[in-house]
């Protein structure tokens, strides 16, 4: 259990790392102008995403079902854990946006306005804090 635990806190840092890099990236793609720039971002985008950061979420998701299958009865008896698997299904989903956004913003010039990529910038930030919240406080 120690292990999995151990592997599931090392995964779940650089899958969170990447996420964190990888929409700050999309940013400053967004607001590029020169071309070989923009091909600069799109090289280290699908490189973070798909060596770095979707290998460390698989390992996050398989590391953490091995730990809930100790205590299956126990996590499912708990709300926050409810709660916390509804939130780690959104980061998920956050994950699987950042393959649209990467096609996107390959395919079209400045495709969305600066805002809005800074706001989803902060997505993965307001998920991790609110799931390490659950799990350390255990509220209810």
């Amino acid at each position: 259990m120690l292990w999995w635990k151990a592997i599931h806190i090392i995964a779940v840092i650089s899958w969170m790392a990447g996420l964190l890099y990888l929409f700050r990236l999309f940013v400053y793609h967004n607001e590029e102008k020169e071309n070989v720039v923009k091909e600069r971002f799109q090289m280290m985008e699908r490189k973070l995403l798909n060596i770095i950061t979707t290998p460390a979420g698989i390992l996050s998701v398989v590391s953490g079902i091995m730990m809930m299958t100790y205590q299956l009865a126990y996590y499912f008896s708990q709300k926050w854990f409810h709660l916390k698997l509804a939130l780690v299904v959104l980061l998920l989903g956050m994950h699987r946006f950042a393959f649209y956004l990467m096609k996107k913003l390959a395919t079209t010039p400045n495709p969305y306005k600066k805002a809005h990529l800074r706001i989803l910038n902060e997505v993965p930030t307001l998920l991790m804090i609110l799931i390490v919240l659950l799990v350390v406080l255990k509220p209810f």
